[in-house]
């Protein structure tokens, strides 16, 4: 379990390094920028609270729908498959 625990820290610290990037590189680079499907997959991958709350606290990709709804729909999943699997 703490192999699980030590997981979902190091996901959330790249998710939240990856989503600050990626926001600077649209402030200052206007290039060199994260792919949305690379945000996603981060999320889906365990990193979904952090990126959520990151991109809250930073106002980023706030105002894509893929991103607002995508991102809590991953969370509810993984609280979903979570519970199945303490369940099972």
């Amino acid at each position: 379990m703490k192999y699980f625990y030590a997981y979902l820290v190091l996901i959330s610290f790249v998710s939240i390094f990856v989503c600050c990037y990626d926001k600077f590189a649209a402030k200052h680079m206007k290039r060199h920028r994260t792919r949305e499907a690379t945000l996603l997959l981060l999320s889906a991958l365990g990193g979904s609270v952090a990126m959520f709350v990151t991109m809250q606290l930073i106002r980023h990709k706030t105002k894509h729908a893929k991103f607002m709804v995508g991102i809590p729909l991953i969370i509810l999943l993984q609280i979903a498959l979570i519970a199945w699997i303490l369940l099972a």
